[in-house]
């Protein structure tokens, strides 16, 4: 049966992935915030859909109540822009709280316009991080040390990091309780999985042992495509229950939310990748016990 079915032989409907479809249960209120569950969006692959999904996510945690602190780990600042967030020459980056040693991060937090979602910001400084980081000690915990004083004060932390896995990202595991990792459904993405567990296996074992994989997101699915309904059908028979049951379908939506600077959920409310992200939200929050 192809994975875009929408009702299974016996009339229960399933999901793109063709698991049956379930309800995520509401999140429990929370009486304070903190201390923060730290999230790696990883993928050594570009184009992928990090800072799409890093921005919605966060956007739909804080949707849920959730204090949620956004750390874009990329030299092109692409989240900044995504969150109609203005660029600034005087403010403190994540580059400075790496680099200098009386930069605080609570200078770096920028307020965005949703409610309960905040950003620590980069720019093109932070190319050079990758070998100033060789020659610091303690280099893979250098991110964890600038992160810590901000823990406190949110439930969620969530890491953009760059199409790679050098030394930011692998900052970016150490600092981490948990990791997704969005794949576009193509045959190339498929490829670089098998590199990229690997590589947090080796953080789970040599730098952070309390490191796991949250899930795997499959983003830009179009079930038009056969191509897409294999990629998805291999990735479920390898990863199984690590996949999300959330995917997120191609859609013109995302691009113009980025050219408005918002989030999907304010952009558009109800459109499909809002409800998508909504969805992905309460998943993360029952994987993570959020």
């Amino acid at each position: 049966m192809e994975s875009e079915s929408l009702f299974e032989a016996e009339g229960a409907p399933v999901g793109l992935t063709g698991r049956p479809v379930r309800e995520f249960a509401k999140p429990k209120e929370l009486l304070r915030h903190g201390p923060a569950k730290v999230i790696s969006m990883v993928n050594q692959k570009g184009g992928v859909g990090k800072t799409t999904s890093t921005i919605n996510l966060g956007a739909c945690l804080a949707e849920q109540g959730r204090s949620v602190l956004l750390v874009d780990l990329d030299p092109q600042g692409a989240l900044s822009a995504g969150l109609g967030v203005a660029h600034d020459e005087e403010q403190v980056t994540v580059y400075d709280l790496l680099f200098d040693s009386t930069a605080n991060v609570h200078a770096a937090i920028r307020h965005t316009n949703v409610a309960g979602l905040d950003l620590v910001p980069a720019n093109i400084d932070l190319s050079a991080a990758e070998i100033q980081l060789v020659n610091e000690v303690g280099r893979e915990q250098t991110l964890a040390r600038c992160l810590r004083p901000a823990r406190a004060e949110y439930d969620y932390i969530v890491l953009d990091c760059g199409p790679s896995l050098g030394l930011l990202t692998v900052n970016a595991l150490a600092a981490s309780h948990g990791v997704i990792i969005p794949m576009e459904c193509e045959y190339f993405s498929l490829r670089g999985l098998a590199l990229l567990t690997d590589t947090v296996e080796k953080v789970r074992d040599r730098i952070n042992f309390d490191l796991e994989i949250i899930g795997i997101l499959v983003t830009m699915f179009d079930r038009r495509t056969s191509h897409a309904r294999e990629v998805m059908d291999r990735v479920l028979e390898v990863f199984g229950e690590t996949v999300f049951d959330t995917v997120i379908t191609r859609t013109v939506r995302f691009p113009e939310t980025s050219v408005a600077g918002e989030p999907i959920i304010t952009w558009a409310p109800r459109s499909q990748g809002a409800e998508q992200y909504r969805n992905l939200a309460l998943e993360v929050l029952e994987r993570t016990d959020g």
